[in-house]
């Protein structure tokens, strides 16, 4: 399959325009200038907004009970815990998946229930609910299954279960497909009808809303088990893995429950959480988003995609340090061959490129092929090409006349909508407005490459092809210091909807300049009288020389190394100082 694209070759810094009198925001909020500026970056203007936003407690948590379909779904799990039924968590293979059926594990454990999951193969069974799981779990015993992170699309599975007897809830974060009605009681903030106040839970965060609503349940009825109630506050770690993980927005309720549950990591009670933070070399000290989403997640996610999802699972219910250790060394493992595989499925995609299959063109989208690439790193893939080409990408592999694939997608362009369009083409699909993946017959391959280009074309114009770098103030480098490490650091933790902060410098002086790691650049520069060090990953191609004079696009940040904290500045972006701009 032909592509044709123009690789990226500049991007656009878009300065945020500063905040012109924010006088009365900081005597009434008592933030300095820096933090109202970047607050008011991220659309967060009024005090009673910073007031929350700073002080993100969990007694300011929504009301479970005003999620459409909780109260239906309290009461099906309520009556099986009392009549002893057998409970299956249904869960999903990554790691917002995995913390999902964890949470219920270790709060059905609590309740002294008969407790088991089912986690399914990405390549045998696919994502989401199956006839054939439903039918061995229900041999099992008919007592109630419950879905976290999946199940929305699963309507002919829910039915089956009812219908061999099985008790069914589904808790699930992503659209609900048009026409979707299922018998049982769903829980999803995306249901059409649904007046919950924040949509944008991750799998996870809504499976901790129904431990909540269950366990005030259980209070109101006098009921308790004969171990101590849950604790739930302890569950919130793997609420937090999970909810950065799945990379939804970090404001609102989800803030909240990150939040606490970075928090709680440095103390979690669960032997799996402290010997992946081992392995990865994570501080507990000073744990952050960064080292959930790019330590943590990716290798909890690696069993997953290839093919062994059980083993996060049995990493995160571990019930010692020993058989944890063991468990994390070889998510490790499978981490480092994931590397591998990913690789190899690039390196193909980058010869057909260096081949010259198309390039002349500008097209909007980008969409490969190959014969048995490895499914479970088509997503990770897609990916690294929007990373690099700023396209809408899909990503498959080819066997038996199927295709399998995953999607990711950039800013303003909804993945979900644009494959919906198309869902005829499709045997499956689901996902949201970044990342889907997708099943079809290879025959449909071109049919959706050539609509996915048209819709594309209709909806992307050659500006939205630009990648933009979001600044947020300039800022010389004398005024980096730990007392502005310290501001940025309140407004932690950071992800989606909430960025780190990223600012502008111009003309510093490159005192040295070296290449590490094959892809990384070591830099230290220099602006008056102030000299820092700076780190540049994956810009080996952009090293500047010894004595050259750059701008600089960069987040301050602290590098522990042996003991000895110090400054640093991590590059964004870097240009030369005589390069014109837009």
């Amino acid at each position: 399959m032909k592509v044709s694209l123009t690789p990226l070759d500049r991007t656009l810094w878009r300065l945020a325009p500063p905040l012109p009198d924010p006088s009365a925001l900081i005597h009434a909020t008592h933030i300095t200038p820096l933090q109202a500026q970047l607050l008011n970056n991220r659309g967060i203007s009024n005090p009673d907004e910073v007031r929350d936003f700073l002080d993100p407690s969990l007694s300011k948590m929504a009301n479970p009970m005003g999620m459409m379909g909780m109260e239906a779904a309290v009461q099906t799990v309520v009556k099986a815990l009392e009549n002893k039924k057998k409970v299956t968590v249904y869960g999903d293979y990554d790691a917002d998946g995995l913390t999902a059926t964890a949470l219920l594990l270790h709060f059905f454990y609590a309740l002294d229930a008969d407790v088991d999951a089912y986690i399914p193969d990405r390549f045998k069974e696919g994502y989401g609910l199956n006839g054939e799981a439903v039918k061995q779990i229900a041999a099992k015993g008919k007592g109630l299954l419950i879905t976290v992170d999946c199940g929305i699309s699963g309507e002919a599975e829910t039915a089956l279960a009812m219908g061999l007897g099985m008790d069914v809830v589904v808790t699930d974060h992503h659209q609900v497909p048009d026409g979707a009605m299922h018998a049982c009681p769903v829980i999803n903030p995306h249901q059409p009808g649904c007046g919950f106040i924040f949509k944008a839970l991750s799998g996870v965060g809504v499976a901790f809303f129904l431990t909540v609503a269950v366990r005030s349940a259980l209070r109101e009825r006098g009921w308790s088990p004969s171990r101590p109630e849950p604790d739930l506050r302890e569950y919130l770690d793997l609420v937090a893995l999970g909810t950065v993980a799945d990379r939804v927005p970090l404001v609102g309720e989800n803030r909240r429950l990150a939040t606490v549950g970075l928090r709680r990591m440095a103390r979690t009670r669960w032997p799996g959480i402290r010997a992946l933070m081992s392995v990865c070399g994570v501080d507990e000290s000073h744990i952050s988003s960064d080292d959930l989403a790019f330590r943590l997640a990716p290798r909890l996610n690696a069993p997953g995609r290839l093919g062994a999802a059980d083993r996060g699972l049995r990493l995160l219910t571990a019930a010692d340090t020993k058989t944890a250790a063991t468990m994390a060394r070889e998510l490790d493992q499978m981490n480092s061959r994931r590397q591998v595989l990913e690789q190899e499925v690039l390196s193909a995609i980058e010869k057909r490129l260096k081949a010259g299959e198309g390039l002349e063109g500008h097209r909007r989208t980008l969409v490969f092929g190959g014969e048995e690439w490895h499914q479970g790193v088509l997503g990770i893939v897609a990916s690294r090409l929007v990373e690099r080409f700023h396209r809408p990408a899909l990503v498959f592999s080819i066997s038996d006349g199927l295709a399998i694939g995953s999607g990711r997608s950039i800013s303003g362009f909804n993945l979900y909508e644009a494959l919906h369009r198309h869902k005829a083409l499709f045997q499956r699909f689901g996902g949201h407005a970044h990342a889907a993946g997708m099943r079809l017959s290879k025959g449909n391959l071109r049919p959706l490459a050539e609509g996915f280009e048209a819709w594309a074309r209709t909806t992307l114009s050659d500006e939205d092809l630009v990648p933009v770098v979001d600044v947020d103030a300039a800022l010389a480098l004398e005024t980096v210091d730990g007392d502005l490490i310290r501001q940025l650091t309140e407004l932690a933790p950071f992800g989606e909807e909430n960025p780190e902060p990223v600012f502008m410098t111009q003309s510093v002086e490159v005192l040295s300049s070296g290449v590490v790691g094959e892809r990384h650049i070591k830099l230290k520069v220099r602006q008056g009288r102030k000299a820092l060090d700076a780190i540049a990953f994956r810009m080996a191609p952009l090293k500047p020389s010894r004595g050259s004079r750059v701008d600089l696009l960069f987040t301050p940040e602290i590098n522990r190394w042996q003991g000895r904290d110090r400054i640093q500045l991590r590059v964004v972006d870097l240009r030369s100082s005589d390069t014109a701009r837009d």
